[in-house]
């Protein structure tokens, strides 16, 4: 295992040791987010990339020896990570760069990259015999908490998830089918986060709420580990990534950043950020030179739930991923959005939910922009399944008009004559 060495505050830099700190810098409070680092230098004399290529583990456990988990302890059954990396020629036509690259990681077992998250966040409440895991969400990391925690049994991990009512009734159906404990809250994701953080407090559950838990950016860095694997252990110019909370941007930056200490790559690269106009208070923070602390709470509106946050809870850390990459943020309409659903999936065969679709629009823009530039590779993170979210996928085309059922009229249908 990577024993952890400190658990440092993104925002002010103190540091803690592993036991005398759960979620957030004490001086900071919750904007100030924690980094999990290791002696780098020690793990760099016990592993390297030849010693990987030969595990057999195709999950995102195949880079254990990197993760802050004991040898012993348990990992969650769910088979979780180890999605494709599939090149998308006519993508990188049509956005206008050399390359690029499709991480599907909507094919993980509940539709979502978060899965690795919940994962590791299980593994260490088994380890550390914690009976109730509690998360706040709009459905990927609920689904996600709720799929890992039933495969390991109610009676050892109960799974409480508190939802807004805006999210779809898929994803609802989904978390009550694993046999997670629903709260349905009356209002915004944030008011879900706030209260959920404040149950978690007062029941001592343990919070797996973005942001609040360093370990969930830890889980999520296992796709970066994959990516740079899958490229022959080189980083990519550049990943674009969609944005709400931040902790997914924060847990590409994180991966990548291990393996610049490890020596297993040469740089971090370019992170983009995508986020709907609707909920863009990263890009706007980003534009106008705005500190994480600065930031205030705003109304967040946008058919992407997925990405849909007002105060984004890993703030610190997205913007210093985009700071410190020479990155960007962009920000994409709702329309532009539905638009890049059918787009992108005809492009690459890949079906996005919205928050993940973002992408493709997000990238035009960037390279409209100049943030991205034509002679570079790179790699666009799909984080969840259309499936996810077939009612938006059913705005964003037009459904065929029923023909009788003769040759005549499938000819005429077809125009065929």
């Amino acid at each position: 295992m990577a024993d952890v060495t400190e658990l440092r505050c993104s925002v002010c830099g103190r540091s803690y040791t592993p036991d005398s700190i759960t979620y957030t810098c004490l001086t900071c409070g919750m904007v100030g987010t924690l980094d999990v680092l290791f002696d780098y230098a020690a793990l760099a004399r016990d592993i390297s990339p030849v010693a990987l290529a030969g595990s057999r583990d195709t999950s995102m456990w195949r880079y254990r020896v990197l993760l802050p988990l004991q040898p012993a302890s348990e990992v969650p059954p769910l088979r979780v990570g180890g999605t494709p990396l599939m090149e998308a020629p006519r993508l990188a036509t049509d956005i206008g760069i050399r390359r690029a690259w499709v991480k599907d990681d909507g094919l993980n077992p509940t539709g979502s990259l978060k899965d690795r998250a919940s994962s590791m966040v299980v593994a260490r409440a088994l380890e550390q015999r914690i009976p109730v895991v509690a998360t706040a969400s709009t459905g990927n990391a609920a689904a996600a908490l709720a799929g890992v925690g039933a495969s390991v049994g109610a009676e050892r991990v109960k799974i409480i998830i508190f939802v807004p009512v805006s999210a779809p009734e898929g994803k609802i159906a989904q978390l009550l089918v694993y046999g997670a404990t629903v709260v349905l809250v009356d209002g915004s994701y944030d008011t879900a986060f706030d209260l959920c953080w404040q149950m978690c407090q007062e029941q001592g559950w343990y919070c797996r709420n973005t942001g609040i838990n360093p370990y969930t950016t830890e889980g999520k860095k296992t796709v970066s580990y994959e990516i740079a694997e899958g490229l022959g252990w080189r980083a990519p110019d550049a990943v674009v990534v969609s944005v709400g909370d931040g902790n997914i941007i924060a847990g590409v930056h994180k991966g990548f950043y291990d393996l610049v200490q490890l020596g297993w790559i040469e740089r971090i690269p370019k992170l983009i950020g995508v986020q709907a106009t609707g909920s863009s208070p990263l890009v706007r923070a980003w534009h106008n030179g705005t500190r994480a602390e600065q930031m205030t709470p705003e109304d967040a509106h946008t058919l992407a739930d997925s990405i849909s946050a007002g105060q984004p809870s890993d703030r610190s850390k997205a913007l210093r991923a985009v700071r410190e990459t020479g990155g960007a943020f962009v920000a994409i309409d709702d329309a532009d959005i539905l638009a890049a659903i059918p787009t992108f999936a005809r492009l690459t065969g890949v079906f996005a939910e919205p928050s993940c679709a973002i992408t493709y629009a997000g990238a035009k823009a960037a390279v409209e922009s100049g943030y991205l530039k034509p002679e570079e590779e790179v790699v666009f993170l799909s984080t969840g399944s259309g499936l996810k979210d077939v009612r938006r996928a059913q705005r964003s085309v037009v459904l065929p008009t029923p023909v009788s059922p003769t040759l005549e009229a499938v000819r005429v249908a077809l125009q065929i004559f």
